[in-house]
């Protein structure tokens, strides 16, 4: 296949992340929430660069070798896309400076800039509050033939100060780097006493404004903030991992300080000084960063909890319980009914929660498992293994140590389920245990139930309401015998097991999904009805790719809801003339995997942990599980696919040139994400 029918995966992050900034440019959106859109765009950029850049970066060393179908090199993919990520950045600062600070302030939330707002009340508190609360923790080190260039942490906040004169030893020194814990704050409220409404100062500001304090009897000429980059990926080879946990928690070690990979710096900071500090990072041109403002713009996420305004906010709503799961009645008996789906954050995760509880106290319960790959510092679902636990159950969950900068918190959980009891895999070497499931043995009238919960998203009570997920209860003999065998295969040894409902990566999953889209391919060629729809995160598997051109090709009519990353290019002619991709960025983070195959309301329904690339479809334990109760493939259908594929407020469609533009479709604006809440009774307003 020729490689401009594909779209490169690292710029195609950048697309997707430039729409995320776009809504914090739509006015129609509450003002708080275009803030915290700001700082997820910053936020996605931070671990572009720790992660891909970093990767591109090792393949330019020839550390790792490789292109992807695009057959771009690593030196070609870097300019661009540092090209693409500086075009970012600098319409990130604009939009602080001349839209979303402004109207702020308007709205009585204001952050004091320097030389602006600093009255001598305030500034005398800023002073004092410098000496007590600053003063004493940050640590000035002169640069000089004693005092070489620091080792900085990844992304910590850092001034590089431009002194003149001598100091009392008689050294004339003229730079000084000043690192500011992360144990500051970096957003500090002006105390009520100096006006009306919520005043701000950055911890760059206030560190800019006095540091002279820092240096006493020298003038300081200039203070500049500079943050740098580090790659973040964990590598760990087979061998190095007798003890799984112990090799992860030698190279966590060393992970703030890896290779540098990007520096951000005050726009006002003198070239001299920038070629500096390129330098020391060992970094070139493109590498660098002008930031017109704080260099980390992600720590602007804690300033809606620091302020009460819900008018700045969406508005809020409660995730609805449907009454026949509320957790005073049978659970066991209401899946044992018929199957239940929940779709969150529409609907609540409470009742999966409320099960757990209820299977740790129910006598009938005999054993309890369960994959644990994010879950928060305060978990419900943890809390519940270890009372099960206490209660005699046989307890046993698969932790993924290697859930990417939530690695140290997963160590930690596994060390504290350990401790109470429970029996604690961490999967395969080299493999990722992805699959979000849980199973749940239980004796009824003289035989062995097993209740299964599979989900699209993690056990994680807090992105269950701001992520887009389902999942699925059932007693199907099928899907739990399958569950249950991966679960075997994860703790113990043995060949893949034969599995009779649902597929499964690394083994069947992806060459199922080969032969899925082929079949209606050939459907098409025969003049029958045919169909594929289906939604993922990223898509840039490129064998599947190649599949769904020659199901277009042959007739079949495909649309793809791709949030992410997505190399296809549709609207090709002769190759991808019946492709259509749509991505929908909106208030909750899409993230349901759901694939469909065929036509008429005879289609075969997924709902699956894994996108469409060759990390889940070779290199993590996934699960794809049918949907079996009709009407609920129906549900599934229209609330994940059909409705998203008839959003043109929040829904872009992907154009085959590589860019994304609003979908322009006649009438009224349709929002997926506001229809479900208001179908759902939830949407107080």
């Amino acid at each position: 296949m020729d490689p401009k029918s594909y779209i490169n995966r690292e710029l195609s992050f950048l697309e997707f992340n430039r729409r995320v900034l776009l809504l914090a440019f739509d006015e129609q959106i509450p003002l708080l929430e275009r803030l915290r859109y700001l700082c997820i765009c910053s936020s996605n950029l931070d671990e572009f660069f720790e992660v891909r850049v970093a990767g591109l970066q090792q393949q330019l060393a020839g550390r790792f070798a490789g292109t992807g179908p695009d057959k771009l090199t690593p030196e070609e993919q870097l300019t661009k896309i540092a090209k693409s990520a500086k075009f970012q950045v600098k319409h990130q600062y604009r939009l602080l400076n001349r839209r979303l600070l402004p109207a702020l302030q308007k709205s009585g939330v204001e952050f004091l800039s320097p030389g602006s707002g600093w009255t001598p009340g305030i500034i005398a508190w800023a002073t004092d509050y410098f000496d007590r609360e600053l003063l004493p923790v940050l640590s000035p080190l002169g640069l000089d033939r004693a005092h070489p260039f620091p080792l900085l942490m990844n992304k910590s906040l850092n001034f590089i100060v431009n002194l003149k004169g001598k100091d009392a030893f008689g050294r004339d020194t003229s730079l000084a780097v000043v690192r500011a814990p992360r144990s500051l704050p970096r957003i500090i409220r002006v105390p009520a006493e100096f006006g009306r409404g919520d005043k701000f100062v950055f911890l760059s500001t206030m560190i800019e404004q006095n540091i002279e304090r820092l240096f006493h009897g020298l003038r300081v000429e200039g203070t500049y903030q500079f943050r740098v980059t580090r790659n973040s990926d964990l590598y760990l080879e087979d061998e190095d991992a007798a003890d799984l946990r112990l090799a992860l928690q030698d190279e966590l070690s060393t992970r703030n300080f890896g290779e540098a990979v990007r520096l951000e710096v005050d726009a006002g900071c003198p070239d001299s000084i920038v070629q500096f500090l390129l330098q020391e990072f060992r970094l070139r041109a493109r590498d660098l960063f002008c930031c017109d403002g704080p260099v980390n713009l992600s720590r602007l996420q804690s300033l809606p909890d620091m302020v009460e305004r819900p008018d700045l906010e969406f508005p809020a709503f409660v995730s609805r319980t449907p009454k026949s799961l509320a957790a005073d009645r049978d659970l066991f008996a209401r899946i044992r009914r018929a199957d239940v789906l929940l779709h969150y954050p529409y609907e609540s995760s409470s009742p999966v929660v409320n099960l757990l509880r209820k299977a740790a106290r129910d006598e009938k319960v005999l054993a309890i498992k369960q994959t644990l790959y994010r879950t928060g510092t305060e978990s419900v679902y943890v809390d519940a293994l270890l009372e099960a636990a206490a209660n005699g159950k046989d307890v046993t969950v698969v932790i993924e140590l290697r859930a990417r900068f939530d690695e140290e918190a997963n160590i930690e959980l596994a060390r504290r389920l350990q401790r109470e009891g429970v029996q604690v895999v961490y999967g395969v070497v080299g493999i990722k245990a992805h699959a979000k499931m849980t199973l749940i043995v239980r004796r009824e009238d003289d035989r062995l139930i097993r209740y299964a919960n599979v989900s699209t998203g993690n056990y994680h009570t807090r992105t269950a309401r701001v992520y887009t997920d389902i999942s699925l209860l059932t007693i199907d003999e099928g899907i739990t015998h399958d569950v249950q065998n991966v679960f075997n295969q994860l703790s113990g040894l043995g060949k893949v097991p034969q599995m009779q409902a649902c597929l499964h990566s690394p083994f069947t999953l992806h060459k199922t999904l080969m032969r899925l889209i082929e079949e209606q391919a050939d459907l098409a060629s025969a003049g029958k009805p045919s169909g594929i729809k289906a939604r993922m995160n990223s898509l840039s598997e490129a064998k599947l790719v190649r599949a769904l051109y020659r199901a277009s090709q042959a007739g079949v009519k495909v649309q793809l809801v791709v949030r992410g990353i997505c190399i296809l290019k549709p609207g090709i002619k002769g190759v991808s003339d019946n492709i259509s991709v749509c991505s929908v960025v909106g208030r909750f983070l899409e993230h349901s995997r759901v694939f469909a195959f065929g036509a008429d309301g005879k289609e075969q329904v997924y709902l699956s942990s894994a996108d469409w690339m060759p990390r889940n479809m070779f290199h993590r334990v996934e699960l794809a599980v049918p949907v079996i109760d009709a009407k609920l493939r129906a549900r599934v259908i229209s609330e994940t696919l059909t409705q998203h594929l008839e959003d043109n407020r929040f829904s872009w469609e992907l154009l085959s040139s590589g860019k994304y533009r609003r979908k322009r479709v006649p009438g009224e604006r349709f929002s997926v994400q506001q229809n479900l809440l208001k179908v759902l009774n939830l949407d107080k307003k």
